[in-house]
């Protein structure tokens, strides 16, 4: 196979894969509503399995990380999408909130493996640096596919049926994952970059007095804090509101729609402005958007309009944190890497998912939870502008650190 198939067939299966991961995770949402009534739960209970499955997903993806990169990234996606239809397994025959907290666990170890980090480290493996951030835009923008084609079949297929029937859909796409996790591994017989002289624990150290990676890992929690109360609460805010609860789907599926424009042109801006300063922009953005929705009574054209919003600002994160990581760093430990800066990002979706809905049961509203969410997204945006900048100049692997920021 020559370079430019095997590239091709790296980034088709990394993207289907991603598609896929993505769409069935930010989906599970829409079962919040059936599944409470069906098994007598509360909304905490369904949303405490949703934040064990970000807790698990952070709290692996390092590990995970590093596995794949001292072993491989196809056995670590592959075992993935595996554990992935585990986990949905576990869901369809749940009786109670502790099945589904396992459900949670196993769902969220298998994403460490299956979406954004290995992903993103086998699309930047397979392209020149000059094209890296574009492509990791592209790679990015079809996890938003997912979404937009996942949602509103899963919203078909739980307003005429038993919602165990609509997991099974999801058991299919978890087995359509691992063949597409198969090619994105492909990226394994690449050359590895010839001057990685330093060791895993020597870039690990590096990455600890990093000025630029200390500031954009924390400021990453937003983003699980913001996208993960949407996507676990959206549907569950529109239905206490009395609307038609296949408005959320079309919600999850407009932010999909748009955000594969959103996830490209953060990609393309990446590689021609600075990428710290983008990221943080984003966050505020965000804040903005979320306010203006919350703060006026919602409607379907409200909410429609909301969602393309969100949609332009949802995953352009992907692009932006891994090319940062690969600027520092290079590629040879990406994923380890990027696993370390997203325990903070998944420590933000636990807030997001939990929170907000013991903060819904407690006091009947979201207006608390979107208020905190907004405040931490400005402070995170401001910092991630101010301090988020690279040193002196970009710190590669094998070449010393001129300054730790």
């Amino acid at each position: 196979m020559g370079d430019a198939a095997r590239t091709r067939t790296i980034l088709i299966g990394a993207s289907v894969m991603l598609c896929l991961s993505m769409g069935m995770r930010q989906s599970l949402s829409l079962f919040l509503p059936p599944v409470t009534r069906d098994l007598a739960l509360t909304a905490a209970d369904f949303t405490f399995a949703v934040a064990v499955q970000n807790i698990a997903w952070g709290l692996s993806q390092a590990p995970i990380g590093m596995i794949a990169d001292k072993f491989g990234l196809r056995v670590a996606m592959v075992l993935g999408a595996i554990t992935y239809a585990a986990g949905i397994a576990v869901m369809a025959t749940a009786s109670g909130a502790m099945s589904l907290a396992v459900s949670g666990g196993l769902i969220g170890i298998a994403l460490s493996c299956t979406a954004s980090s290995l992903c993103m480290t086998a699309c930047a493996r397979a392209v020149p640096e000059s094209r890296r951030s574009t492509m990791l835009g592209v790679v990015a923008a079809t996890s938003s596919l997912g979404m937009m084609l996942v949602a509103p079949t899963l919203q078909v297929l739980l307003e005429g049926n038993d919602w165990r029937i609509a997991m099974i859909f999801f058991l299919v796409l978890a087995a359509v994952m691992v063949p597409a996790a198969f090619l994105a591994g492909g990226a394994d017989k690449l050359p590895r970059p010839t001057r990685a002289t330093v060791t895993m624990r020597e870039v690990l150290g590096q990455a600890a007095r990093h000025r630029g990676f200390l500031v954009m890992s924390a400021a990453y929690f937003v983003c699980g804090l913001q996208l993960v109360f949407l996507t676990t609460h959206l549907p569950n805010y529109l239905d206490f509101c009395g609307l038609d609860p296949m408005l959320g789907a079309q919600a999850l599926a407009v932010i999909g729609g748009m955000n594969v424009i959103g996830s490209y042109s953060a990609g393309w801006l990446g590689g021609r402005f600075p990428k710290h300063i983008l990221l943080g922009m984003l966050y505020v953005l965000r804040s903005c958007v979320l306010t203006l929705y919350f703060v006026m009574p919602p409607s379907p054209t409200s909410t429609i309009m909301f969602a393309a919003a969100m949609g332009m600002l949802w995953l352009g994160v992907m692009p932006l944190v891994s090319g940062l990581v690969a600027e520092m760093f290079g590629t040879r430990y990406m994923a380890t890497l990027l696993g370390l800066a997203f325990v903070t990002h998944q420590f933000g979706s636990f807030l997001g998912a939990y929170g907000g809905g013991l903060i819904f049961d407690l006091l009947g509203s979201y207006d608390r939870a979107w208020q905190i969410g907004v405040s931490i997204g400005v402070m995170a945006g401001c910092a991630q502008i101010l301090f988020g900048g690279p040193p002196q100049r970009r710190d590669r692997i094998g070449a010393p650190v001129l300054s730790a920021g």
